[in-house]
């Protein structure tokens, strides 16, 4: 009898507790815009945890647009937000509304595009430095390049976080060699992406010697930019990221050497987790990092997650 009403009073406070930790309200912002393949995955993580915890995730793309990004962090804190979670668009852009969010005791989480200038509760997702040095090691390592060459690497929005940080990382194998690059303008328009990319291989084909794709939809493309230039695959080494089917599928056909998993589910659904743990009072005093670069071999297995399987 003792043990029935002992156990019934803990079900009713563990009942009361999870009650009570119910109904919380987190923001989940992105730089990204809702055509690129990646940020499907990541929205599906930001859903997936607010389908399991109960609470509300109210999600916005911004598209590259700064101050449309700051303008919705701020609309966040007035609303007296639980928790936010927000990528960087550029290196320091988000200086002022992070403290602004801390100011008002809002826990406010960098996911995606890591940017040590504002004072983040922490930081999950991918370390892009070390990102971009192990595209171009593994090019190096691979003998895929060498002192003297050229490397092509596209991307969707030139200055952004994402893509400085990545050549960073690149600059400290490649210059050392004496290995050449250069950073083009893709835009975020899908179509348009295979249009500039296809007119720049065309043009600078006999000098390109191996490309990175510094964002997803640029290596996502890759297939079909290489059969409108008559770019046999393998011909051009490509390494990116490689957080879409269509790239998962490059590189089982040969058209890309190597991509890069960023976890984006996983990225989205532990930066809200994340929020919430603060909120309960127990602080997040380190960044979680993930990523993992794959080829052939395992792509399936990346292919399979991405297709729900």
């Amino acid at each position: 009898m003792i043990k029935t009403l002992l156990g019934a009073a803990a079900a009713l406070a563990l009942t009361a507790g999870l009650a009570a930790a119910e109904g919380k309200t987190f923001y989940w912002v992105s730089h990204g815009g809702p055509a690129d393949p990646v940020w499907t995955y990541f929205l599906q993580g930001a859903e997936a945890y607010a389908k399991t915890s109960g609470n509300t995730v109210n999600t916005s793309f911004h598209s590259g647009d700064v101050p449309s990004q700051q303008e919705a962090v701020r609309a966040a804190i007035a609303a007296g937000a639980d928790g936010i979670c927000s990528t960087s668009p550029d290196p320091g852009s988000m200086v002022d509304v992070v403290a602004e969010a801390r100011a008002a005791g809002i826990p406010i989480i960098n996911f995606n595009t890591s940017d040590s200038a504002p004072n983040w509760n922490a930081y999950v997702g991918g370390d892009l430095k070390a990102v971009g040095k192990a595209w171009a090691q593994y090019l190096v390592d691979h003998e895929l390049v060498k002192a003297g060459d050229f490397v092509w690497m596209p991307v969707e929005v030139p200055g952004a976080s994402y893509g400085v940080e990545e050549e960073a990382g690149i600059k400290e194998v490649f210059e050392p060699l004496g290995i050449t690059w250069e950073v083009t303008d893709a835009t975020l328009d899908q179509a348009e992406v295979i249009t500039r990319m296809t007119d720049y291989v065309t043009a600078n084909r006999d000098k390109i010697k191996a490309m990175i794709g510094l964002g997803d939809m640029v290596t996502g493309s890759v297939k079909r930019v290489w059969d409108q230039a008559g770019v046999q695959p393998g011909e051009i080494p490509v390494v990116g990221w490689g957080n879409s089917l269509d790239t998962t599928q490059e590189v089982m056909d040969g058209y890309v050497n190597a991509g890069m998993w960023q976890d984006p589910q996983a990225t989205s659904y532990l930066c809200l987790s994340a929020l919430q743990m603060e909120g309960d009072g127990i602080p997040l005093g380190f960044n979680i990092i993930t990523g993992a670069l794959y080829e052939k071999d395992t792509a399936p297995v990346y292919s399979k997650i991405m297709g729900g399987n």
